[in-house]
């Protein structure tokens, strides 16, 4: 009887430390959970289209020196792809401690997983980046955890540009 109980125990505990792993070597990764405000170091949305004409815009949000920030970039011309040498409006815009709480709730739930390579082409993404504190570079693959969601970043993203381009005229 002694036996079978430890047979038992021994079963059970490699059945939770297996369910443990599973856990530990998840396949994704949810900022407001195991990503916090506090971690998140820089984030990238790009749509990048070969339409006619082409279509690129940037929006990133960042820490730098303990400092919060925001950068938009568009590119505009009649080739595609559109490189740096293309750009047509850009600026950087210091944010508060209030505003990057905005732009944290609108990234809150949403998901991260490993990067992968993307055999497709034509995208026109969005393309999302996630990088935190203590990432092992390869963690930064974002989705919104909702389409509305998404459309409330973009909507933000458009005020604070508007707020900088204002600020330089």
């Amino acid at each position: 009887m002694k036996h079978i109980r430890k047979k038992i125990m021994t079963a059970l505990l490699a059945l939770y430390l297996g369910m443990s792993g599973c856990l530990f070597n998840a396949k994704e990764k949810t900022v407001g959970e195991e990503i916090r405000m506090d971690d998140i170091t820089e984030f990238y949305y790009t749509t990048d289209a070969s339409t006619n004409p082409p279509h690129f815009q940037r929006y990133r949000f960042y820490v730098e020196d303990g400092k919060h920030a925001f950068y938009h970039e568009k590119r505009q011309g009649d080739h595609w792809p559109l490189t740096e040498s293309d750009v047509t409006v850009c600026g950087t815009l210091d944010i508060s401690m209030e505003e990057w709480l905005v732009f944290y709730e609108c990234l809150e739930d949403g998901i991260v997983t490993q990067r992968e390579e993307i055999l497709e082409a034509g995208n026109s993404g969005p393309w999302l980046y996630l990088y935190w504190k203590n990432d092992a570079s390869s963690w930064q693959v974002f989705s919104f955890s909702s389409y509305a969601k998404q459309q409330e970043f973009v909507s933000y993203c458009e005020n604070l540009r508007d707020r900088q381009m204002n600020q330089t005229e």
